[in-house]
C-alpha cells in the first residue's frame, strides 16, 4: 500500500510540475508575442523582428509563397509596410497554443490592423522553438 502512494504520489508532483513548466513556457511565449505587438504598432519593424530566429533556416510562407531567413523576411515586411501608415496599430486574438515537443510549440491566431491605409485582417501560425533559453519564431505563415 506504501509502494502505490509513493508511486501515485510521484505521477501527481511530475504532472504538476509538467504543467506549471508548460504554463511558463506560455506564459513567456505570449511575452515575446506582446513585445511583437508593440513594436509594430510602433512601426518598428526591426524590433518586431527580434521574435524571430536570426537564421537563413527562418520560413515565412504567405500569399507570395515561402520566404527563407531573417533578413529576407525583414525585407518582405519593409516592402509590404514601408510606412506608419502602413503598419497601423496591431491587435491580435490567440486561438490556441500547443506544445509540440519538448521546447517547441505552436500557435494559432487572428490579426487585425487598424491603420491609415485601410484596414487589415487575417490568421496566423507560428511555431516557435526554445533557442539558446529564449522563445523564437522558426516558422510563421499568415494570410
Amino acid at each position: 500500500m506504501k509502494k502505490l502512494i509513493v508511486l501515485l504520489s510521484m505521477v501527481c508532483f511530475f504532472s504538476s510540475y509538467a504543467q506549471s513548466n508548460d504554463e511558463a513556457d506560455i506564459k513567456a511565449i505570449n511575452k515575446v508575442l506582446k513585445k511583437q505587438r508593440i513594436a509594430w504598432s510602433n512601426n518598428n519593424l526591426e524590433e518586431f523582428m527580434e521574435g524571430y530566429w536570426k537564421s537563413d533556416s527562418l520560413k515565412f510562407y504567405g500569399s507570395n509563397g515561402v520566404t527563407y531567413g531573417w533578413e529576407n523576411t525583414l525585407e518582405r515586411y519593409q516592402k509590404a509596410y514601408p510606412t506608419k501608415g502602413h503598419t497601423g496599430k496591431l491587435s491580435y486574438k490567440i486561438n490556441d497554443v500547443t506544445k509540440i515537443s519538448e521546447g517547441a510549440y505552436f500557435v494559432l491566431g487572428e490579426y487585425h490592423l487598424k491603420r491609415d491605409v485601410g484596414n487589415a485582417d487575417g490568421i496566423f501560425m507560428i511555431i516557435l522553438k526554445k533557442i539558446n533559453e529564449e522563445w523564437k519564431i522558426i516558422a510563421d505563415t499568415s494570410s
